[in-house]
């Protein structure tokens, strides 16, 4: 069943599917390009193809979600799904659904991080950046290559994934305690996942320290992760992935216009409250 990686974009969702992609699907938790292809992203246009559904027909595809889903779903196995979908369930269509998940470890950062981030790397104005977080976005819309993936305002995408939370199937990890303890924040991730599987927890100290060593912030800098996006490697599909900025040169506090600051805190006061960023 799936676990997903769940974030707004420039979150830390590739933070989180690194360290889980050397750790589990190596021998020794060496990090390498190669590892991520492991855990795919969803949606993805390739998944929609295989069953020929037409990925130029937006509703086709959100009604063809938990389809393409079932080609992950191995009974009795955990796959890992990388999204920054927001979640939705409602009448017309389905994210997914209990038959196809087991749970979701949704990443989380400082709004007034992601305004800077997102300006920096899409070249765009912090207003821009600041009106796009708050209002209903899709990633993908006018790509030709990457799938239609619906963001929502910063507020609902945050708010929608809660719904697991009922179920005890639901880890919130902050990107700034990714950052500032790794070891801690994965060593909780991986022990998430041992409940989600319903095992004892355990773990390889060796391929846990390696991980940690190989992935590590600065050693993701020395890779110029941290730098701006890079395109690392194509897999066997022919798919390319990406790497985006993680924020070691991302102050808000040096960066973010006082009046945006200001702004943000009111319109997300409940949400940053309850994440202890206010």
């Amino acid at each position: 069943m799936i676990v997903w990686l769940a974030s707004y974009p420039k979150s830390g969702n590739t933070f989180v599917r690194s360290l889980l992609s050397s750790y589990i699907f190596s021998k020794d938790g060496n990090f390498n390009f190669d590892l991520l292809t492991n855990i795919k992203q969803f949606p993805d246009n390739s998944l929609f193809k295989r069953l020929g559904v037409d990925i130029n027909n937006e509703e086709e595809m959100f009604e063809n979600y938990i389809n393409t889903q079932k080609i992950f779903n191995e009974k009795d196995s955990i796959r890992f799904l990388k999204t920054h979908s927001c979640f939705f369930n409602n009448k017309k269509f389905k994210f997914t659904d209990r038959h196809n998940t087991l749970g979701v470890i949704y990443i989380v950062r400082d709004p007034r991080n992601i305004v800077t981030s997102f300006a920096h790397h899409f070249q765009i104005t912090p207003e821009q950046a600041y009106e796009n977080l708050l209002s209903h976005q899709y990633l993908g819309k006018s790509s030709s290559k990457h799938c239609i993936t619906y963001l929502g305002p910063w507020k609902q995408h945050f708010d929608s994934w809660k719904v697991f939370r009922r179920f005890n199937k639901y880890l919130l990890v902050k990107y700034e305690d990714l950052i500032d303890d790794t070891e801690k924040t994965f060593l909780n991730i991986l022990k998430f996942i041992a409940h989600l599987g319903r095992v004892k927890f355990s773990y390889d100290e060796k391929k846990f320290e390696n991980t940690l060593k190989t992935t590590g912030f600065e050693t993701m800098q020395k890779l110029e992760i941290a730098e701006s996006f890079v395109e690392a490697k194509e897999n066997k599909q022919g798919e390319k992935i990406k790497f985006f900025n993680m924020g070691a040169q991302n102050d808000w506090k040096k960066l973010l216009d006082p009046k945006i600051k200001e702004n943000l805190e009111r319109e997300l006061a409940n949400e940053m409250r309850e994440l202890n960023y206010l």
